[in-house]
């Protein structure tokens, strides 16, 4: 018998779900689509500003995950727990939960990741930086270039360590996000 998710370590899940690149697939505008309508129907209830598309499937032509990133803001006064429970109450699984952000997944089991694999981002309106990101890299397909060819050279090195992965990306994606914020201003105040 399989263990749970819920009781595998860190490094089982890395082991389980190791990191692997992809080159772009125009499906993943339709996998976000489809998850962003039934999101907007089973969170009706709540006050969302907005529900975007981000990662690097959103990023046109790169090389990416298999994995559809959304980001979704919320009023600042919503419930952020009652947003997460609903969500959750509709096959997602909690990965972390903080007071002002909460993330969950979807398309994970025991034998691993099933076709469609989603990363929800629950987070308070204004939370956004990602949306300036991934603008900046669509419209600067050099940039989205020099980001492709960084996330191809640490692949192999951090193909079963998830956060390592992302601290050694982090320098760019924080130097092009200050750039977007600056280029972009307000932007999605």
């Amino acid at each position: 018998m399989k263990t749970k998710l819920s009781e595998m370590t860190a490094e089982e899940l890395w082991k389980l779900f190791p990191i692997s690149l992809v080159p772009y697939n125009e499906q993943w505008i339709e996998y976000y689509d489809d998850m962003k309508d039934l999101l907007r129907t089973i969170l009706s209830a709540y006050h969302i500003w907005r529900i975007n598309h981000i990662g690097s499937t959103a990023i046109q032509g790169i090389w990416a995950k298999n994995i559809i990133d959304i980001l979704i803001e919320i009023d600042p006064d919503e419930n952020i727990e009652a947003v997460a429970k609903t969500i959750e109450s509709n096959g997602c699984i909690r990965m972390f939960s903080g007071a002002n952000r909460i993330s969950l997944n979807q398309g994970y089991t025991e034998h691993g990741f099933e076709e469609k694999v989603y990363h929800l981002h629950l987070r308070r309106a204004g939370d956004n930086n990602e949306l300036y990101f991934r603008d900046y890299l669509n419209e600067h397909p050099k940039i989205a270039k020099e980001y492709e060819r960084l996330k191809l050279d640490l692949w192999k090195q951090y193909e079963y360590n998830r956060d390592g992965y992302t601290e050694a990306k982090a320098d760019f994606v924080k130097k092009w996000t200050l750039e977007a914020k600056k280029l972009y201003r307000n932007k999605y105040s």
